[in-house]
């Protein structure tokens, strides 16, 4: 397909640097073929890799892409640890599964959202039971299903939210906003009426490959929200798991811990009202593993710029030419607000990664065996 997109950096070059790396790490690799293709005409897939000892029963899972266009920005960081672990060993009973962009889907096109405009952090939920209701969507819902770019539906839904805004404020708003809606197909932070081919994907990856696990230290990638350039560790649950207090003494004052609800709040840029969460997921789907589940949150630009944005590119797949040369600069500019081009930047959030995943290693090798505790 002859698109708009920006070639560089793409969804199949971030892929083959991470297979190269794996194996040349010697890895295991699995691959869960995506059923569609990408911008231009390429197949798609999440690769799973194994670094260590199959049997080991301690392991470090990162897990890249859960919003697609901020696995720019995971992906690096994977293939760049695979390169470091290249050459040294693992400690005894420990090994690393990478999860390479679970919502492949998503980076390929240069979207938050997967396929189905589902916000994937917000679709993890049992779909059996009633849904979480938001009404409060409902009144903001025009705002991001106007038909023009630029013109006077665009500067009359812009009117509408500066005014909701200049009235509760942007966190009032936003609370609302990002909390997630499973009643628009069409909104923002829409949830989906059931589990995505990458919830599923999920699923299936952990059952396979962390059936025998013990300890588990799982952190989920992301950009956007805080200050720029700051990795924020994160773990983000429902409500206190078993192993909060472990992950608090390994991290200590660095670990922000953000327990979700309707009423909850936080000063993070993190949407402390939304459900559906990828940690909650894990922690369900690995109920006899002494889980630890974290969230890597790398800083970008300010909130209001990247909703602005966001905006714009939800226009364009509901309204917009994908082969136009707007669709090419509204790519650029989603691609700027979750993986800047700032060297400095990138060196910096890869450098915080490492000393993260660093700490982890060695605490995994200290921790007592399942059965003594």
């Amino acid at each position: 397909m002859n698109t708009g997109f920006p070639e560089h950096p793409s969804f199949r070059g971030q892929r083959e640097q991470f297979l190269a790396a794996a194996r040349q790490a010697g890895a295991r690799l699995t691959e869960y073929p995506h059923p569609l293709r990408g911008p231009f005409g390429e197949a798609l897939s999440t690769d799973v890799a194994w670094l260590g000892d199959p049997q080991a029963k301690r392991v470090l899972v990162a897990l890249s892409g859960t919003h697609g266009v901020e696995g720019f920005y995971g992906s690096d960081c994977q293939t760049r640890w695979l390169q470091a672990l290249s050459d040294r060993a693992l400690p005894d009973d420990v090994a690393v599964l990478m999860i390479h962009l679970i919502n492949p889907w998503g980076t390929a096109w240069m979207r938050r959202v997967n396929e189905d405009n589902i916000d994937l952090n917000r679709n993890y939920l049992d779909f059996t039971q009633a849904l979480p209701d938001n009404p409060g969507y409902e009144a903001l819902h025009e705002i991001y299903t106007c038909t023009e770019l630029q013109g006077p539906q665009r500067n009359r839904a812009d009117a509408r939210l500066d005014e909701r805004v200049r009235a509760e404020g942007w966190a009032a708003v936003m609370s609302i906003v990002e909390a997630g809606q499973y009643s628009h197909p069409d909104g923002l932070f829409y949830s989906g009426r059931g589990p995505t081919w990458s919830n599923n994907t999920l699923r299936t990856i952990l059952r396979e490959h962390l059936a025998h696990a013990r300890e588990v230290m799982c952190f989920d990638l992301h950009t956007g929200a805080g200050a720029y350039g700051h990795p924020m560790l994160m773990t983000i649950a429902q409500s206190a798991y078993p192993a909060l207090h472990d992950a608090q003494t390994v991290y200590g004052p660095w670990l922000y811990t953000l327990i979700t609800g309707a009423d909850s709040r936080s000063d993070t840029g993190v949407a402390a009202t939304a459900t559906g969460y990828t940690s909650q997921a894990i922690i369900e789907a690995l109920p006899h593993v002494h889980l630890m589940p974290f969230v890597i949150e790398c800083g970008t630009y300010p909130g209001e710029q990247i909703h602005t944005i966001l905006r714009n590119d939800q226009w364009l797949h509901l309204h917009g030419d994908l082969t136009h040369e707007v669709a090419r600069q509204i790519k650029l500019d989603l691609l700027e607000q979750f993986y800047p081009a700032d060297p400095d930047w990138r060196e910096m959030v890869w450098l915080r990664t490492r000393q993260i995943w660093e700490r982890a290693l060695t605490a995994l090798s200290r921790f007592e065996p399942a059965a003594h505790r």
